[in-house]
């Protein structure tokens, strides 16, 4: 293996990746006609929340601006990550599909999910569609789909899948199913982080111990794929027909990369735990003192 391989502790040159990508696939697609989904998808994202905020705001109820700057940072590399140049860079290139979905399936949720929308929708809704959204937040379903365990199994099977399976070269030949990986990146993305670390309310989400846990193995089995793409690289993904190199350097993206992401995301979830701590002690200091609505649910 060579001595920038994953798994041997050295970082690869992701400079010289990102060279060899824009050599490579050049700016075709990129005509200012090809920006207009992206910048409209980012441009509804980032206006609805921002009336949230003005909502709140006229109501003399300020809201964090780390939670605005976080999910209009989410929803902005979204549109980057969907936008003609990223896009072209995906065309029969490994590397270049590997950091889409990088930037969609991890860097995007945890971005959104730090936001805390939810939070913020059930702060300027009537109390009556709110009592409505907090029935649905405690219904089974929900909480089955948004335990930890089922998130990060939904989010990890779907990596196993694409790449140990004929999809991703279905992937590469149909736009239809191109875009439907990308939605299902993204919400399982949401997904997990949401169950992990989200400030926003979860329905009887387990304790830290638990959701720490559930963060190191779904880290280990992403992990444990990149490097089966590595070692395996002139044989995955099945039928892709790439070069070997091509695939190696996907796979340290999705290695590191990885690692970056979850990284933050463990983060999140021991800033959250300590934040939370420290406002109950201040509670059972001063227990007269109301929390704040949105505040109770980070």
């Amino acid at each position: 293996m060579p001595t920038n391989a994953v798994g041997d502790g050295r970082r690869p040159d992701m400079l010289v990746t990102a060279a060899q990508l824009t050599h490579s696939h050049g700016d075709s697609g990129a005509g200012p006609g090809g920006w207009a989904l992206p910048v409209l998808i980012a441009a509804a994202m980032i206006l609805l929340y921002l009336a949230g905020v003005g909502r709140l705001a006229r109501a003399t109820r300020p809201w964090p601006v780390a939670r605005t700057a976080s999910f209009v940072t989410g929803a902005l590399v979204l549109a980057v990550a969907v936008s003609p140049p990223v896009e072209a860079l995906t065309g029969g290139d490994p590397r270049g599909h590997m950091v889409q979905h990088l930037l969609i399936g991890m860097y995007v949720p945890i971005a959104m999910v730090l936001g805390a929308p939810m939070t913020l929708l059930l702060t300027c809704l009537s109390p009556g569609h709110t009592g409505g959204m907090a029935r649905v937040l405690r219904s089974r379903s929900v909480h089955v789909l948004a335990h930890p365990i089922t998130a990060g199994t939904i989010a990890t099977a779907g990596l196993y899948v694409l790449y140990l399976t004929p999809l991703y070269t279905v992937s590469t030949d149909s736009v239809v199913v191109h875009h439907a990986v990308h939605v299902h990146f993204l919400f399982s993305g949401y997904l997990f982080a949401w169950s992990i670390a989200g400030p926003d309310p979860a329905p009887r989400r387990p304790g830290m111990p638990a959701r720490a846990g559930v963060l190191i193995v779904t880290a280990g089995a992403h992990a444990y794929l990149a490097k089966l793409l590595y070692a395996r690289a002139a044989e995955l993904p099945p039928g892709a027909g790439h070069e070997p190199d091509h695939i190696q350097q996907a796979a340290q993206l999705m290695y590191y990369g990885g690692d970056i992401a979850e990284l933050a995301l463990a983060t999140a979830l021991f800033t959250g735990w300590l934040a939370r701590r420290r406002r109950d002690r201040a509670r059972r200091i001063s227990p007269t003192t109301p929390p704040s609505n949105f505040r109770t649910a980070g």
